[in-house]
């Protein structure tokens, strides 16, 4: 006889078995179009299925513009692309108000023309290449999914994600994000070089005259019930101390953290950091078919939620010291809590 936890316990097993499926065929759908870079395919769409926003960081001709786009097609989202440049105003981004002429009565009114952020996926193309004041444009939209203009605010439609891209080199006339937009990223992802036999396929797919037809896997409705079922995904006790554990141990005047962290680092992650690890690691979880969030699922998530969160010391940086090896040195260093 199954009780009522029982049968809520396999309902969510079920869903999550579908979620899984769902993860297997984008990914299929998404490898007709990008070759190899497996891992980065998974950090979209942890980010995609959390609700959350990325921040990739490659060399040009890694296809960052052509996975982003691929991706809306897969989930049939609205996509726009944004060319982040010197000149671009806040109002080339929100909109703007205008004034037309009501042919009724005569009379001039306002009326506010919506930029292209009212879109699901926002590509922000080279987002360190214009200047603070319109970076600053992304800030409420990222954070509370709604933007003001003309003293009015305007609620984006639901579900919204900023996919922004940096080229680590060429950094002359750029302007870094500041640390709070930084912070409202879920995840800082790196994409490395194509392996040989991967750049080898890419080159064969991309000189013949054969184009891939993308198929959508997932629409919006879909993808939100999906976003709420990791929500609803338990977390032991444990696990959440042991996250919590390690953003803590990332903050140079916190009591007891290990020597290195005071030396190499000049601050570390905020509380952003250990809501971004357990919801990180519930949604690796369910996308690899599982209701059970291990601290496995923490430490494979923990270097793209903290990468971007820390700050190296002048010590760390005059030594070369890169956050991703302090992040790996932090794993090795602080334990699992007890699970009594």
């Amino acid at each position: 006889m199954t009780t009522p936890s029982t049968e809520l316990r396999n309902d969510v097993e079920k869903q999550v078995a579908a979620l899984h499926a769902y993860s297997d065929r984008m990914v299929a759908e998404l490898g007709k179009v990008i070759v190899g870079q497996r891992e980065v395919v998974d950090e979209l769409l942890i980010t995609i299925f959390s609700g959350g926003h990325n921040l990739l960081e490659g060399v040009p001709g890694l296809a960052k513009t052509l996975m982003i786009s691929t991706l809306a097609q897969v989930l049939s989202l609205d996509f726009k692309r944004i060319q982040f440049t010197p000149d671009l105003m806040p109002s080339d981004i929100i909109g703007t108000n205008v004034i037309e002429e009501d042919h009724t009565t005569g009379k001039r009114i306002s009326v506010f023309m919506s930029g292209p952020i009212f879109s699901h996926i926002i590509l922000a193309d080279e987002i360190n290449r214009t200047p603070p004041k319109t970076q600053a444009a992304l800030l409420q939209a990222m954070q509370e999914r709604e933007v003001t203009s003309g003293g009015k605010t305007y609620k984006l439609a639901a579900p919204f994600f900023v996919l922004a891209t940096q080229n680590p080199i060429d950094q002359e006339g750029t302007y870094p994000l500041p640390e709070a937009q930084k912070d409202r990223f879920l995840l800082n992802t790196f994409i490395k070089y194509p392996k040989l036999q991967e750049e080898e396929e890419i080159v064969e797919r991309t000189t013949g005259n054969v184009a891939p037809e993308i198929k959508p896997v997932c629409d919006r409705d879909t993808l939100m019930l999906c976003q709420k079922l990791v929500r609803n995904i338990p977390v032991s006790r444990h696990i959440t101390g042991y996250a919590v554990d390690m953003v803590r141990a990332t903050r140079p005047h916190e009591p007891g953290v290990p020597a290195f962290i005071k030396e190499q680092v000049a601050w570390g992650a905020g509380p952003r950091a250990s809501q971004a690890l357990i919801l990180a690691a519930k949604t690796r979880a369910a996308l690899q078919g599982r209701t059970n969030v291990s601290c496995e699922d923490v430490r494979a998530i923990a270097t793209p939620v903290l990468r971007h969160r820390l700050a190296p010391s002048f010590v760390a940086e005059a030594e070369g010291i890169t956050t991703d090896a302090i992040i790996q040195r932090v794993l090795k260093e602080v334990p699992e809590r007890s699970k009594a």
